[in-house]
């Protein structure tokens, strides 16, 4: 089983142009790991396409050439199922040498039109991932419960287009993560490896990302399904600390109608809040944001190291 990390790990350093690609993939090698997963979500009133400064050849060839200095594999991440968008990003994920693509349908709310739509959209990009050899990978991102994700593969109905198992994001949907994760499984591509807890926030709950191994989540047993029940041969961290959001679904969409047990354990937040709330953690006010890159780059390296030390016991 090889190990990856997604640029999302160090958001912070990204969005204030402390990292770029190029850093983050020698970073990553730093760590021992073995590849790369690009996130090219648009940030809000940032240039380029998130982690990547560009789409121009000459810089994705680049890209693709520190890449293979490092022997890693590659996959890319983006959202929505817009046939123009996929075909440009499958056309990017070439030129770097990424083999697999991550999408999700809703965009931040509960969307069924889009679910509705997906299927439709993604079956005409198909002959694109085919040229290719490309697989498509569709997430369960925070409101998207694993049978909806589940029935837009089954209604492709094609080998190229499967799921990306996302560790935590079916909490925001009020599903267990390791129910997700066993029907996920059989179908997945690649994943996210991440760890949650919640947290009060005022009269509010809040789904909160914490390093890999400090939360909630019964990691253990998820990477021993992941290992018995998929074909995977990646795993990609993805340590979403500092991060929180609120709950996408109502209560019981997912089988979960309450927090208070197992993952839905209510934690003390991770910073007081009185200085900072938690919606306000991946995007900090300038006087928190030196503590709050160095507590992620701390997080990547707990989260890494408790990654690693699975992979030892359930594949070595």
């Amino acid at each position: 089983m090889k190990i990856g990390l997604e640029t999302e790990s160090y958001h912070l350093q990204f969005m204030t142009g402390r990292m770029d690609i190029f850093q983050f993939i020698k970073k990553t090698a730093e760590l021992g790991l073995d590849g790369v997963m690009i996130n090219i979500v648009k940030w809000p009133d940032l240039p380029g396409w998130g982690t990547l400064a560009s789409f121009e050849p000459e810089y994705l060839e680049k890209v693709k050439a520190e890449i293979q200095k490092y022997g890693f594999f590659a996959e890319i991440d983006t959202n929505g199922t817009d046939p123009a968008h996929l075909k440009q990003v499958i056309e990017v994920a070439h030129q770097i040498g990424a083999d697999v693509i991550r999408t999700y349908t809703c965009l931040g709310t509960y969307d069924p039109e889009r679910l509705k739509q997906a299927p439709d959209n993604i079956r005409r990009i198909i002959p694109l991932l085919q040229k290719y050899r490309i697989k498509l990978a569709v997430e369960n991102h925070e409101e998207e419960l694993t049978s909806e994700v589940i029935r837009i593969i089954e209604e492709v109905d094609s080998p190229w287009v499967r799921a990306h198992c996302d560790i935590g994001n079916s909490m925001m949907a009020w599903e267990d993560p390791v129910e997700a994760v066993k029907r996920l499984a059989p179908y997945a591509f690649t994943t996210h490896f991440k760890d949650h807890i919640i947290v009060h926030d005022g009269d509010d709950y809040r789904v909160c990302g914490v390093p890999v191994g400090t939360g909630n989540i019964d990691l253990e047993q998820i990477f021993q399904i992941l290992v018995e029940q998929s074909t995977l041969t990646r795993i990609n961290v993805e340590m979403c600390f500092p991060y929180a959001t609120s709950f996408k679904r109502d209560s019981g969409a997912g089988g979960v109608f309450a927090v208070g047990e197992g993952a839905f354990k209510v934690e003390s937040p991770p910073y007081d809040l009185s200085v900072i709330k938690p919606l306000d953690y991946y995007d900090p006010p300038q006087e928190l944001l030196e503590e709050m890159i160095e507590d992620q780059a701390k997080g990547v390296e707990q989260s890494v190291k408790y990654t690693l030390a699975l992979r030892d016991k359930f594949c070595r």
